[in-house]
């Protein structure tokens, strides 16, 4: 009676020192893409820093290019949740706008896409190709309660693709060309989306928060 019970304890066992090990070769290939870029990545190293054998590393990822590619695909699922664990249980739309804005300065300022962007520039920019229209629809959903209220505040709809383009558009830049003007403040973002909907501000006297 209890032998189902106890190998669904040893799936769950194994299912979690898998993702355990996926994680550690995964925080390995970083330490090595940031210290000598995708081109000249070794797996010897990976393993290495891993802790793990190649035999056990070959059990996750068939090549360089399988672990580069689950590497990226780990970097755009790790930005998107951490994007919706800082606005998801916010209900309020100033208050989920604000968490955004907050939560998108705060990986310009101390996010590693710049340091793989400057360590691994082919291999980035790919990224940031991949990243973009997916982030497009992730940041579509994340802000759709905010459109929502804008929307019937200001009386017209405002163009949520556009706005969500020129937020991705933003944080991609500020990889390439960093602003330094420290004085300005967190808030360039939300100036930013207030310049695209100030002609309906301007119509109806409203400010988003």
């Amino acid at each position: 009676m209890n032998e189902p019970v106890r190998r669904d304890g040893e799936r769950i066992t194994r299912n979690r020192r898998s993702d355990a090990t996926v994680s550690r070769i995964l925080a390995a290939t970083e330490a090595v893409v940031l210290s000598g870029g995708a081109e000249r990545i070794s797996i010897i190293e990976v393993c290495e820093r891993a802790g793990v054998s190649r035999g056990t590393f070959y059990r996750y990822f068939s090549s360089q290019d399988d672990l580069l590619d689950a590497f990226s695909r780990h970097k755009r699922e790790g930005f998107h949740q951490s994007m919706l664990a800082a606005t998801e249980h916010l209900n309020d739309p100033d208050e989920r706008f604000r968490a955004l804005i907050a939560y998108l300065e705060n990986y310009v300022a101390h996010g590693q896409a710049r340091q793989l962007l400057l360590a691994a520039p082919e291999y980035t920019l790919r990224f940031f190709q991949r990243i973009f229209n997916d982030s497009l629809v992730r940041l579509q959903d994340v802000l759709r309660v905010v459109f929502d209220s804008w929307d019937v505040q200001l009386g017209v709809r405002i163009d949520r693709e556009l706005v969500c383009e020129m937020l991705i558009r933003y944080v991609l830049s500020e990889q390439l060309v960093p602003h330094n003007r420290v004085s300005e403040g967190t808030d360039r973002i939300e100036r930013l989306v207030r310049s695209l909907v100030m002609p309906s501000i301007e119509s109806t006297g409203f400010v988003p928060k």
